[in-house]
């Protein structure tokens, strides 16, 4: 995907939450205003507009389908908590690094916590384990350490 076009829905739909702090569009129409496919748009908002980040997507499937988009302030406990219950029982590599990433570009972890548990996740890291018992593994791993840095950064 264009990295330009990425741009324009993430400046648009900022653009929209400039207002009053929540939005509400339909993928198709402004997917249409900006000639591209709807699940670009769909990329960008579960990329970018993320819990970590401090937004809230709320979607509604079907002919009268919508997104909106509201943006929140969550402290650190909320936002570290609220990482922890998304992960549920299992996770993937891309998706387990893609969490990580988000958590450091909302402020949540900082940049050393962000390598040293992508290094705890890793395929590497893991490898004892058998390959089909790796992304539960992995789930659990990432919610201890996030619980972990959130109870050291409280005291």
């Amino acid at each position: 995907m264009s990295s330009s076009i990425s741009g324009k829905i993430t400046q648009m739909l900022l653009d929209m939450l400039e207002q009053d702090g929540t939005t509400e569009i339909r993928r198709n129409d402004l997917a249409q205003s900006l000639g591209c496919v709807p699940s670009q748009i769909n990329y960008v908002i579960s990329s970018r507009f993320t819990p970590e980040r401090g937004y809230i997507v709320e979607s509604r499937r079907g002919g009268g389908g919508y997104v909106k988009i509201t943006r929140v302030s969550l402290d650190f406990p909320t936002a570290i908590m609220h990482a922890v219950n998304s992960v549920g029982p299992s996770i993937d590599p891309l998706t387990a690094r893609s969490c990580i990433m988000n958590l450091l570009a909302g402020d949540i972890i900082d940049r050393d916590a962000a390598s040293l548990i992508a290094a705890a996740l890793d395929e590497n890291a893991l490898r004892p384990i058998p390959y089909e018992y790796r992304d539960t593994a992995r789930a659990s791993i990432l919610k201890q350490m996030l619980l972990a840095y959130s109870n050291n950064r409280k005291g």
